[in-house]
């Protein structure tokens, strides 16, 4: 590649969005050159598997990728990987890479997620502290492993409890440190923050709730626990942290886009720059499924539905963003589906019981049915999307009567 080179359609990113909205050009017919901008080494592949089946050894990597390497050459998408871009010219249609090559561009589609929000305490740069957001990080996890006992988790959410259950399945001793009262704080109600907090403690996990991390306790330059606010020490060899994502979007900033945390898009995924789109985990729109308020969400089903929205506009079909949105966790034998955007919810209805394993939460708010959680209970998940899609006002014992079909 010389330098100077130009493409009509330059993707930074190479996740899920950005290998969504580069397969979806071609498939619509866009026969201009298309470059596609990854900050790995690898092809773009699936993320989700990191904290679940790869860090548990049972999916190779080869099984975890999006195309295989004859896809992009077919479709002539040239992969640009192990790149990074350091700034953007949107005057000029010009990104720079960081080896300071400059690369034109009549449409630029930034999809480069972010990366994981790390502790700023003492030791947090220590060796044994790891955050799970691409194949290096957990590659370094999984050759540690053999040496490690006791694994401190911090952070509840997804990716927390979902290396939780793979580490305990593993062997390890596993503590959970969550700075909230409850687990899943963010995304869920309380009937399923404590429903999961009891089934990782029926594994021997020890869950700590409401507890403050002070910093991370070294040996011999390594990370040999973790100390709490209170005092109290919880031995570890290794550390995760799952605290969030931080949106990768300071190039599109600095050069004038609307943002703060993440940037500003619309209906259509348009940033505020003249043909600079975005789209995925960095991209904050207004979501009709979170009451009109401006989101970032971070799931494979909005970075691709958002890509599809962008290939249609780029290829001469102005369709705005509206889909639900959807996420799934797995953690031991539970499978967890989520639809729609359960904040701000004023009634959460449990249907079924949660001891059986197999129950939905239905979140309502002013009557109306905005999100279900769903515990191995598939069919409800599959029935609730309409129900959120519509913003039902069904009858709550309905909602609760697991006779009823949804």
């Amino acid at each position: 590649m010389n330098e100077g080179e130009q493409y009509d359609v330059v993707i930074v990113g190479a996740g899920h969005g950005g290998a969504a909205v580069a397969a979806t050009l071609r498939q619509r017919g866009l026969t201009g050159s298309i470059a596609l901008i990854g900050a790995e080494p690898e092809l773009p592949y699936e993320r989700p598997p990191l904290s679940k089946d790869y860090l548990a050894g049972e999916r190779a990597f080869e099984r975890m990728l999006i195309r295989p390497a004859a896809f992009w050459r077919e479709r002539d998408v040239t992969l640009l990987l192990g790149q990074t871009v350091t700034a953007v010219d949107a005057a000029a249609h010009r990104v720079t890479l960081a080896d300071g090559r400059a690369i034109g561009y009549a449409r630029l589609i930034w999809a480069a997620g972010g990366s994981a929000r790390r502790l700023v305490c003492e030791g947090h740069d220590l060796a044994g502290v790891h955050t799970v957001r691409c194949r290096a990080d957990v590659d370094r996890m999984m050759t540690e492993l053999p040496r490690v006992e006791r694994v401190a988790v911090v952070g509840g959410g997804y990716v927390g409890l979902e290396a939780a259950a793979v580490l305990t399945a593993l062997g390890r001793h596993v503590t959970v440190i969550e700075a909230r009262e409850r687990l899943l704080a963010r995304v869920a109600g309380a009937a399923l923050a404590d429903f999961y907090a009891a089934e990782h403690r029926a594994r021997g996990v020890d869950v700590r709730l409401g507890a403050q991390v002070d910093s991370i306790v070294a040996r011999q330059g390594a990370a040999s626990g973790v100390r709490l606010a209170d005092g109290e020490q919880i031995a570890a060899e290794m550390v995760i942290v799952g605290i969030g994502l931080v949106p990768a979007v300071a190039p599109l900033l600095a050069t004038g886009a609307a943002g703060g945390d993440g940037v500003t898009v619309d209906s259509l995924c348009r940033t505020s720059l003249a043909d600079v789109y975005a789209i995925g985990d960095c991209a904050a729109h207004r979501n009709i499924y979170a009451g009109g308020a401006l989101v970032r969400l971070e799931s494979v089903q909005n970075a691709t539905d958002q890509a599809a929205t962008v290939a249609k506009h780029v290829t001469g079909s102005g369709e705005p963003y509206a889909a639900v949105p959807w996420f799934w966790s797995n953690q031991y034998d539970l499978r967890l589906q989520t639809v729609g955007l359960s904040a701000g919810h004023d009634e959460a209805i449990v249907r079924g019981v949660p001891s059986s394993r197999r129950f939905s939460v239905i979140y309502r708010r002013s009557g109306r049915v905005i999100a279900l959680d769903c515990v191995n209970a598939a069919r409800d998940f599959v029935r609730g999307r309409a129900l959120v899609s519509a913003g039902a006002t069904t009858d709550p014992a309905l909602l609760a009567d697991t006779d009823v079909p949804l």
